[in-house]
Order: structure tokens, then C-alpha cells, then sequence
């Protein structure tokens, strides 16, 4: 169970960030438009990509652990930087949402999100190297990344069916400071795990 907490826990704080992924569903779900598939198309692109990088990591603890050692130090370096980041732009504030322009068609949302996905370095960052590193310090992997699938199915759901709720509160730039710094915080927090872990 602790293994699939750190999972979800690990998997919101990274996909909580709202980037160019997150603004187009967000902005389908404040349009209602393929709010479920635009959902579900995120959610099961992540679970591909963070059983790839739990897998991966697993198969590569035992012949290199090496390897490992190098992602755990590469990761809590991502982190550091991602969280000074997120308290950079929660110091300037004025930031607001700029979320892509929406499609109408179904084959045309759900190609624009194919490229947000797959296309973004972030996207295999975060899914497949970080959430990958970070579960080869648990022993139930697999609790680990059914809790981080679970996260992401969680987040993308909420964030389509939830985004006419948040629009009143994301047009101001004082939400976005909240978000920034807290992001920041569980960035840092993750990022001495996994420096405390070795």
C-alpha cells in the first residue's frame, strides 16, 4: 500500500504541472468537447509510458545497477531544477492559462494530443525515466506504478470533467503563484528522497 501511495503521490505532483498537454484538455473540457477521449487518450498514453519505465528500470536493476545510481542522481538534479523553477514563477507571478487552440473533429483533438504526448521529451522525462528511477527504490514496483497510473487517470479526468469549475479561479494569476509554489515544494521534497535513499 505505501508503494502505491508513493506512486499516485508521485505521479500527481509531476503531472499537476500545467503545460501544454494539460492546457489543451483542459481547455476541451472548458469547451465540452471529446472530454472523455481527450481524458482517456492521456491517461492510457501515460500508463504505456510509466510501465515502460517501471519495467525498464526493473529489468536494469539487476544488470546494471550502475545505471540506476546514475538515474536516481540525474532525476533528484531534474527535480532541484524543476522545483527552482516552479518557485521562480511563483516569485514573478502574472503567469495565466494559455491553453491551444481547440480542434473540432475527434481525429483532429486526438492528433494534437498525440504530439503534446509523444512528442514531448518532458512527457518521456517525467513518465518513463523519473517515475521509472524513483519506483527501482521500491520493492512492489508494480504497487508503485498502479498507483502512479492511477494518478494520471485521476488527474486527466478530473482536469477535463473539473475544468469549468478551476476557470474562475486560473484567471487569476494569484492561483497560478499557489500552484507554482507548491509544485516547487513536492518537487524538492521528492528530490531529497531520492538523495536520502542511497
Amino acid at each position: 500500500m505505501n508503494a502505491y501511495i508513493a506512486g499516485l503521490a508521485t505521479s500527481l505532483s509531476l503531472i499537476v504541472v500545467i503545460g501544454a498537454q494539460n492546457a489543451f484538455v483542459l481547455k476541451q473540457g472548458l469547451l465540452r468537447q471529446h472530454v472523455f477521449a481527450a481524458c482517456a487518450f492521456c491517461a492510457l498514453s501515460d500508463a504505456v509510458l510509466i510501465a515502460a519505465g517501471v519495467l525498464g528500470a526493473g529489468a536494469l536493476a539487476a544488470r546494471a545497477p550502475w545505471f540506476l545510481e546514475a538515474m536516481r542522481w540525474g532525476g533528484a538534479a531534474f527535480l532541484l531544477v524543476y522545483g527552482a523553477r516552479a518557485f521562480r514563477a511563483a516569485w514573478r507571478g502574472g503567469e495565466a492559462l494559455r491553453a491551444g487552440q481547440g480542434a473540432a473533429g475527434l481525429g483532429a483533438t486526438l492528433t494534437v494530443l498525440a504530439a503534446l504526448t509523444w512528442l514531448n521529451p518532458h512527457v518521456w522525462l517525467d513518465t518513463v525515466v523519473l517515475l521509472g528511477s524513483i519506483s527501482a527504490g521500491w520493492e512492489d514496483r508494480r504497487g508503485f506504478a498502479i498507483g502512479a497510473v492511477s494518478g494520471s487517470i485521476l488527474f486527466f479526468f478530473a482536469l477535463g470533467y473539473g475544468a469549468r469549475l478551476l476557470a474562475p479561479l486560473f484567471a487569476r494569476p494569484r492561483a497560478w503563484q499557489v500552484l507554482d509554489a507548491l509544485v516547487g515544494l513536492v518537487m524538492w521534497a521528492i528530490a531529497l528522497g531520492l538523495i536520502l535513499k542511497g
